[in-house]
């Protein structure tokens, strides 16, 4: 029997804490980009440039992560590149200079890509042998992760702690959680005789349609984060401190929506739901674009969070249930998903000079409203069954703990 099947209450806690680290390090480290931007000195454009790194450095390497995984097990590797993503995190606050901060994220971007395989590898394994949804949830605690560091990180810089005291004590302690943390996962390997994927490929033909669906999703996301206070000040006129509301209020829809997910995916499976939060969040564009006011842009915002918050985690488990080897289908999918974060801003804001912002966001409402469209990507594929325990006369058993509907 595999090993999740004996105790799936420990591992589904267990790869949930290991989400929350890992948002954890992305939550702290936005927090102290304006003391790095101060120590170094830095102009927009050169911040811009440091910036683009990370999303550089994931493309990159996420590839690499599915030999990773074949190589030394679900386990071992999701503990070992989740402590490295960990521990990258004291690098950028040490930088003494622009070329060396751009390396410094460039490695951390590398390291977030390879662990993010990794761990959303093991969240498909194990929602694959639990029988139900669970991917939302985990993105949802990924979220709550961030969120809570986030918070953190905004009281250390208010008592002006140092960056590179507050990063390094940070990455140490979350460093240790993730090994602990790791170490109560089930050690999934892959099939004996299973051909390891290589060093580097392009993304497989199966994940290229799934990958568009999530490239719609975090185009919206990206463009909502980095654009929505802007929006707000600009076309709208609100106060800093209301413009800052609107990310916020953006940030904690999804988080809450992503954390009750699963519900609603197990009751109207992954097609259904995409359309769904397409129609959803393509009303949050609509109010968004032809919004001004501030009181007709937040709940936009808001509406946009929604939308878009089961997506990315419904495209991981489409690409794991590709057939062959989850971890390079998610490694595909992750890396034609977030190139839309590498481009989206630039994006956004090429065709807001060109035009204007309310301009930029009909773009975003059009990749919303595609989600429509786009998510029988994400159908599940037909449940094999074994012709010894097929019912004479009649349909195929569902799947144990997964409802018929679920499949579609």
């Amino acid at each position: 029997m595999p090993e999740i099947l004996k105790d799936p209450r420990r591992a589904r806690v267990s790869i949930a804490l290991v989400f929350a680290l890992h948002g954890s390090v992305t939550g702290t480290f936005a927090t102290r980009i304006p003391w790095i931007q101060h120590h170094l000195d830095l102009g927009p454009g050169q911040l811009g440039l440091a910036l683009v790194m990370p999303a550089i450095g994931s493309s990159l390497a996420m590839p690499l992560a599915g030999r990773i995984v074949h190589r030394f097990g679900g386990r071992a590797a999701t503990g070992a590149l989740v402590t490295l993503w960990c521990l990258s995190l004291a690098l950028p606050a040490l930088a003494p200079s622009l070329p060396l901060l751009c390396l410094s994220l460039l490695v951390y971007g590398a390291t977030a890509g390879m662990a993010d395989v990794a761990m959303n590898a093991q969240g498909v394994e194990i929602e694959e042998r639990l029988g139900r949804s669970i991917m939302s949830g985990l993105h949802g605690m990924w979220s709550v992760g961030t969120l809570l560091a986030s918070a953190v990180g905004v009281l250390a810089a208010h008592q002006n702690l140092d960056a590179r005291l507050q990063l390094a004590i940070t990455a140490g302690v979350l460093a240790v959680l993730a090994q602990l943390v790791s170490r109560q996962l089930p050690d999934i390997r892959s099939k004996p005789g299973e051909e390891a994927p290589p060093h580097f490929a392009l993304p497989p033909r199966s994940a290229l349609a799934i990958g568009l669906v999530g490239f719609c999703a975090v185009f919206a996301e990206g463009a909502s984060m980095d654009w929505s206070g802007v929006y707000l000040r600009d076309v709208t006129g609100a106060s800093a401190t209301v413009a800052a509301a609107a990310y916020t209020a953006f940030a904690l829809t999804m988080a809450v929506s992503r954390l009750a997910g699963d519900a609603a995916i197990r009751r109207l499976g992954p097609v259904p739901a995409t359309r769904i939060s397409g129609a959803i969040a393509t009303v949050g564009g609509l109010l968004v674009v032809f919004a001004d006011t501030p009181w007709l842009a937040i709940p936009g915002f808001a509406l946009i969070g929604i939308g878009i918050a089961v997506v990315v985690p419904l495209a991981f488990a489409a690409a794991g249930r590709t057939g062959g080897n989850p971890s390079q289908a998610i490694a595909g999918v992750a890396t034609v998903t977030y190139t839309s974060s590498l481009i989206a801003p630039a994006v956004i804001g090429v065709l807001a000079e060109a035009t204007s912002l309310s301009v930029s966001f009909a773009l975003v409402t059009l990749l919303a409203a595609a989600l429509i469209l786009s998510a029988g990507a994400l159908r599940r594929p037909p449940a094999p069954v074994d012709p010894a325990q097929r019912p004479a006369g009649g349909p195929a058993a569902a799947v144990e703990g997964v409802p018929s509907n679920a499949r579609r």
